[in-house]
């Protein structure tokens, strides 16, 4: 009887915060109108971030039970591209070219905000295995010059975000960035992209990631080769796993 109670004093709550934000939804769109960056049409509610809820719509999200990579959660059947990366899996929510989930991740490299809605997609792909396995969250770090320039480190972000409700320890201390690295040029290979971030990350406290099923978390996945440096360093400093979780994802590796 006590718990029932319980549970319907509890959905109780969640009706009236659902109340409020839609309230609120409203009060903003009257007072600052916002247009979908994709087809201009009004954004009416601010989880959906810089799209609109039918943009989102049309944004095709990676399923549970789409046919991925095992590895590299690339759609289709195990793509053997991967093999030579040093994570354990990675999965991303959608690929990266698609409307809505590409104007958000080029509008978090500028703002340091994570929409609700995505951040509820990234806790839904890491709540599937092998991703729930997961037992500490550690951003892909950027180089400390890198970081003054821009002000911050979007993987952090998505990193406190994902932290934040799954309860996982977040730590952005143990990997850091040793070298800067010039940008991929155009036309490199993989393995030339490999080679360019090859001994540019260290462990700096390897107890705390020993023995971890290591989160790491960045904005895109593209090639693999950043995560993969970052990983080998990982499972060389005492890592039992390294699982990697990104907002989008190239359509190959």
């Amino acid at each position: 009887m006590v718990f029932s109670h319980k549970k319907a004093q509890k959905a109780h709550r969640m009706n009236l915060t659902r109340a409020a934000e839609n309230f609120f939804d409203a009060v903003l769109t009257l007072a600052y109108p916002q247009v979908c960056v994709i087809c201009s049409r009004s954004v009416e509610q601010r989880r959906f971030g810089v799209a609109c809820e039918a943009c989102w719509k049309e944004t095709r999200i990676f399923a549970d039970d789409e046919e991925i990579c095992w590895k590299c959660g690339v759609p289709g059947p195990a793509c053997g591209r991967c093999a030579e990366l040093a994570f354990t899996a990675a999965r991303a929510v959608a690929i990266y070219d698609d409307g809505a989930l590409r104007e958000s991740v080029l509008l978090l490299k500028r703002q340091p905000y994570v929409p609700q809605h995505i951040e509820s997609l990234l806790i839904a792909v890491v709540r599937r295995a092998p991703l729930s396995l997961s037992t500490r969250v550690v951003p892909v770090p950027l180089h400390p010059k890198r970081l003054r320039t821009r002000g911050f480190n979007q993987a952090s972000i998505i990193a406190r975000s994902v932290s934040n409700v799954l309860k996982l320890p977040l730590d952005e201390v143990s990997l850091v960035r040793v070298s800067t690295t010039e940008k991929y040029r155009a036309g490199m290979d993989a393995k030339g992209r490999r080679d360019t971030v090859a001994g540019a990350f260290q462990v700096t406290h390897p107890r705390l990631v020993a023995g971890e099923n290591i989160l790491l978390v960045d904005d895109v996945f593209t090639t693999g080769a950043t995560v993969s440096a970052c990983a080998e360093t990982l499972l060389n400093a005492g890592a039992n796993g390294v699982f990697v979780l990104t907002i989008g994802r190239a359509g190959a590796t």
